[in-house]
């Protein structure tokens, strides 16, 4: 399985320029303070830098191993070094895996890399690797 995350999303782009257009709006019409929308403007430039550079982010799973990759960060994990993989069901209803490994340790997958939670548990499966599913966790 090769799973390949979009890089660039309409809405991102227009949650971007929505948010723009508010706080040049604020300024203008209202009056804002000008170190205010600046302030608030620094927080959407990580958002804008993602959207112009495009960044790619996959997951690609082979019966040997699972690797990933995120922007610069890339890692990879021997299938048979993988004791079970925990999917965890946020309130935010956002999925968050955690590799838990033969020695003890735990790896967690990026958010970015992440595939449908419905192709990659079965996914998972196909290569015999035990899936935990754990519905709203907190923690």
């Amino acid at each position: 399985m090769t799973y390949t995350a979009p890089t660039r999303s309409w809405r991102g782009c227009v949650a971007l320029i929505t948010l723009w257009t508010v706080l040049v709006y604020g300024y203008l019409q209202f009056g804002a303070e000008g170190w205010i929308v600046g302030t608030l403007a620094l927080f959407t430039l990580p958002a804008a830098w993602d959207l112009c550079v495009g960044r790619a982010a996959g997951l690609t799973l082979t019966p040997e191993t699972m690797e990933w990759h995120s922007g610069r960060v890339r890692d990879r994990v021997a299938l048979n070094d993988i004791e079970r993989v925990r999917l965890d069901r946020r309130f935010d209803l956002s999925m968050r895996v955690t590799l838990v490994l033969h020695d003890g340790r735990k790896q967690r997958l990026p958010q970015d890399v992440l595939p449908p939670s419905d192709q990659l548990q079965p996914a998972l499966a196909a290569q015999g690797v035990q899936t935990e599913r754990h519905p709203f966790s907190l923690f």
